[in-house]
């Protein structure tokens, strides 16, 4: 990053800084984690983990903490443990504690980030983000262990593919659609699996199409195919093969999906809708989202803006 671009950067967090010095949600009761875009409470859902997926953060904080120069991987799997307890306010305070200590860290900035983003602080989250791509300029891409593993426990995102699919999501939430394209650009240039191609592919497809680049957006979704090699990212992919005709959008609703599933899919279907000019019926099916309440699911807090929005 050249000195000019630096200054720009440091303008842009002072600006950040001063305009909101702090999220919104430090002022809440402690038993409410944060407002939605639509002015409803929403209060603090603390999750019990199952007793392996426990034992095994725990395992790793161990592994961590043999290595006395790994305090930061530590902070990350406590914060990371409180998020998935849905206690996410203490998860960026915990995160922001460590940013203190470790100010040069991206993977502090990548993780506070994905929390302001479940607590509605987009401002603070695209702060963060933009804050870990500069920090990770020039440097090689690590795996990101997963807390929750997928049915073949490998590991499908990597630091920098986070970052990025994240920046793109705080911008599309804020309706930045230029700046989301390139976020997820740099995302699908950065994956190697086609997982992670697909998360950032869905995306990616919603901000061509949401400012009015049609033709581009078709063509990019063409290579999408049935036989692609998929662990988790299941929703993505058949949402992706029915927005290039492959699929016929009932078989999304084809077996027993998950909760996060359930709004990830509907958001998409919303989406579909929206773009094919059913825009009644798209919202109808985000309130529907919405009204189900989970509420720290990317596509319930998609779902909740477009809301706000239209």
């Amino acid at each position: 990053m050249n000195a000019f671009k630096k200054y720009l950067f440091a303008v842009v967090l002072f600006s950040l800084a001063c305009t909101n010095p702090e999220p919104s949600f430090i002022s809440l009761p402690e038993d409410v984690q944060t407002v939605s875009q639509l002015g409803d409470t929403l209060f603090t859902k603390s999750t019990e983990l199952p007793e392996s997926i426990s034992s095994r953060i725990d395992s790793l904080i161990n592994v961590a903490e043999a290595d006395q120069d790994d305090q930061v991987t530590i902070m990350i799997w406590q914060a990371r443990k409180k998020g998935y307890q849905g206690e996410y306010r203490d998860a960026v305070q915990l995160l922001s504690a460590a940013i203190d200590e470790y100010p040069n860290e991206p993977r502090l900035y990548r993780h506070r980030g994905h929390r302001y983003i479940t607590l509605r602080a987009f401002d603070h989250a695209i702060a963060d983000f933009e804050k870990a791509v500069e920090l990770i300029q020039g440097t090689e891409d690590i795996v990101e262990p997963d807390g929750l593993p997928n049915a073949r426990n490998f590991p499908t995102s990597t630091l920098h593919t986070n970052i990025w699919y994240h920046l793109g999501l705080a911008y599309y939430l804020k309706g930045d659609y230029e700046n989301a394209q390139f976020a997820y650009q740099r995302c699908m240039l950065a994956s190697t699996n086609d997982d992670m191609m697909v998360a950032a592919l869905y995306w990616y497809y919603m901000t061509l199409k949401r400012a009015g680049k049609d033709e581009l957006a078709g063509k990019v979704i063409q290579p999408v195919t049935p036989k692609m090699d998929i662990i988790e990212n299941n929703s993505y992919h058949k949402l992706l093969l029915v927005f290039n005709g492959t699929f016929e959008p009932e078989m999304l609703l084809e077996g027993d999906e998950s909760d996060l599933d359930n709004a990830t899919i509907g958001y998409g279907l919303g989406n579909w809708h929206y773009i094919n000019g059913r825009k009644d019926r798209a919202k109808s099916i985000w309130q529907q989202v919405y009204d189900a309440g989970n509420w720290a699911a990317f596509g319930f807090i998609a779902s909740e803006a477009e809301l706000v929005n239209k």
